[in-house]
C-alpha cells in the first residue's frame, strides 16, 4: 500500500516528467503551480505541501530503482479513475516549454504502461495538449 496521497501521486507524475530530461524549466515549474492552484482535483489539497511533495519525489528518484519506485507509488496511490488524470497532467507539464525531450517521451511511455492506459485515451490526451500549446 502506498504511503502518499492521491494529490502527492499527481504531483509526483508532474515533477518526474519535469525532471526526466535533467532540466526542470521555469515554464514547467510554473505550469505545475498553475495546475495545483486551478484544477478541481486539488481543491482540498494543502498547497503549502507542494514543495515537500516535490522534494520527496526527488529523494525517491535519487535512490536505487528510483524511477520504478515513483511509478509504483503513483499507481498504488491513485484510484483507477485518476490514472488518465495523472497522464494528462504529465503531458501538460511536458508540453509547457513547447519542447518535449526523448527522456520525457520515455517517461510518458513508462507511465502509460504502468497505468495500463489504452491507446485511444493516450491519443486524446496528447492531441488535446498539442492543441492547447500550439503556436503560429
Amino acid at each position: 500500500m502506498s504511503t502518499i496521497t492521491h494529490h502527492d501521486a499527481l504531483i509526483y507524475a508532474m515533477v518526474t516528467i519535469s525532471a526526466a530530461d535533467r532540466s526542470m524549466t521555469d515554464p514547467e515549474l510554473m505550469r505545475i503551480g498553475e495546475i495545483v492552484q486551478t484544477l478541481p482535483i486539488f481543491r482540498s489539497y494543502n498547497r503549502e505541501r507542494l514543495i515537500n511533495a516535490a522534494e520527496d519525489c526527488g529523494d525517491i528518484l535519487q535512490g536505487d530503482d528510483g524511477l520504478q519506485r515513483v511509478l509504483d507509488e503513483i499507481a498504488e496511490a491513485l484510484p483507477k479513475k485518476l490514472y488518465d488524470t495523472a497522464y494528462a497532467l504529465a503531458v501538460e507539464v511536458a508540453a509547457a516549454d513547447l519542447h518535449v525531450e526523448q527522456e520525457e517521451l520515455r517517461f510518458l511511455q513508462m507511465l502509460r504502461d504502468r497505468l495500463n492506459l489504452d491507446k485511444l485515451t493516450v491519443a486524446a490526451i496528447e492531441a488535446g495538449a498539442r492543441a492547447r500549446h500550439r503556436t503560429l
